[in-house]
């Protein structure tokens, strides 16, 4: 008997609809042009959403644990989206995008988010996007790994990054 628990019960690439919804972050990805800047505003909203609802206390723990969950879930989700899209780094994926956004919310001291909330996400928004598209070293070392992990993890340099510029700004 197979329990919903169970890590081999759930597999999204069994789930290929699920999977692309959540690589594209329900579908945020398909927009044109810039795929990647849509999939940010997306995951900017959901951001200020969230730090708008919960304690102020809670926020740099909250962005952070987001940006794992996206992390997370863009693993599991992206070989899906490589497959219907054909690519080893589709511009439909922007689960990554999220992730590392929302890191770089989680860098930025969450007394200052809170006090500033769009500020503050709008600079991790245009920091990130910055970082993401101009991809200044180490980043292109990262993305070079390839696979999911080249995926994920250069957009999550990105995010740490803004996050670093961020953070002495809005003090």
């Amino acid at each position: 008997m197979r329990s919903w628990w169970k890590a081999d019960s759930v597999n999204l690439m069994s789930m290929p609809r699920l999977a692309l919804a959540v690589a594209t972050l329900g579908g945020a990805g398909t927009v044109r042009p810039a795929p990647g800047t849509w999939g940010s505003i997306v995951a900017a909203a959901l951001a200020l959403i969230v730090i708008l609802v919960i304690p102020a206390a809670w926020v740099g723990g909250v962005m952070l644990a987001m940006a794992v969950a996206a992390t997370l879930a863009g693993v599991l989700a992206t070989p899906a989206a490589q497959d219907r899209y054909g690519a080893l780094d589709p511009g439909q994926v922007v689960i990554d995008e999220a992730a590392g956004l929302w890191l770089a919310l989680a860098v930025i001291p969450g007394a200052w988010v809170a006090d500033r909330p769009l500020l503050a996400v709008l600079a991790a928004l245009v920091a990130f996007r910055i970082f993401d598209i101009a991809k200044p070293w180490p980043i292109p070392v990262i993305e070079r790994l390839g696979g999911v992990w080249g995926v994920m993890l250069d957009d999550l340099l990105a995010g740490l990054l803004a996050g670093a510029v961020c953070a002495p700004l809005l003090a």
